[in-house]
């Protein structure tokens, strides 16, 4: 006697579940781009206010870069004299 099986089919998915994570596929790439595209004019906006300080002469120069941090060298460390 032979009983005939019926292949169980796994995780059914309705279609809504994939024009949900279509949906919010979309969304998220939509909004990298918003995001990307004002922080994109947001530098140029920089560098326009930027060049516009130079034109005029306002910006300061730099300081020069510091030393590194280092003891003296009549100073202990550790007990050793260096």
């Amino acid at each position: 006697m032979m009983m005939s099986k019926k292949k169980q089919r796994h995780q059914v998915k309705s279609r809504w579940y994939y024009i949900f994570w279509g949906a919010a596929t979309v969304s998220v790439f939509a909004g990298q781009i918003f995001v990307g595209n004002g922080f994109r004019r947001m530098a140029e906006a920089v560098e326009e206010c930027i060049d516009r300080l130079d034109r005029f002469g306002i910006l300061i120069e730099a300081p020069a870069p510091r030393k590194p941090m280092t003891a003296p060298p009549d100073v202990m460390f550790l007990g050793i004299n260096s």
